[in-house]
């Protein structure tokens, strides 16, 4: 569940309070689970809205940091996605702009379709759409950049 809070969050910190609300919010509605489905999905719905909660409550919005490695080495597209970690894809997703950040973890990692996240974020589709795919295009600049790969597409998920 900290993986999850994570992921929305822009540091460890933040993280840990997201999953502390929202482990508050599962004990509290604990009676509320109908074990109609798993309750890891349950916790992580949870979860996941706990932390949309707090992006929620912050009316400020954090730009996105462009990153440059000094020591960045030449690389071929098949190396970088095998050495590509969690932990690196987590600190990229993490320095996406809150609004991007939040519909590329709804779309990708919790499986929502774009009528779903704009019912959430009170967005239309259009955007929901709009910023996953520009999420999409800053991680592959973001990995690009990282790694010297020119001219090649990179997916990413």
């Amino acid at each position: 569940m900290y993986m999850v809070c994570l992921r929305y969050a822009n540091s460890r910190e933040e993280a840990e309070e997201n999953m502390q609300e929202g482990f508050i919010n599962a004990f509290t509605n604990i009676k509320k689970f109908r074990q109609e489905g798993s309750f890891e999905g349950w916790l992580r719905k949870i979860m996941v809205n706990a932390s949309l909660q707090r992006l929620r409550s912050k009316a400020k919005l954090y730009p996105v940091v462009d990153l440059v490695d000094d020591e960045v080495q030449m690389a071929s597209k098949e190396e970088i996605l095998s050495h590509l970690g969690t932990k690196d894809l987590l600190k990229l997703i993490q320095n996406l702009s809150p609004a991007y950040r939040i519909v590329f973890n709804l779309y990708v990692f919790e499986g929502m379709k774009h009528r779903e996240i704009a019912e959430i974020l009170k967005i239309s589709e259009g955007t929901s759409k709009s910023n996953l795919s520009d999420a999409r295009v800053i991680l592959q600049r973001q990995i690009k950049t990282l790694y010297e790969i020119k001219n090649e597409k990179i997916n990413i998920l």
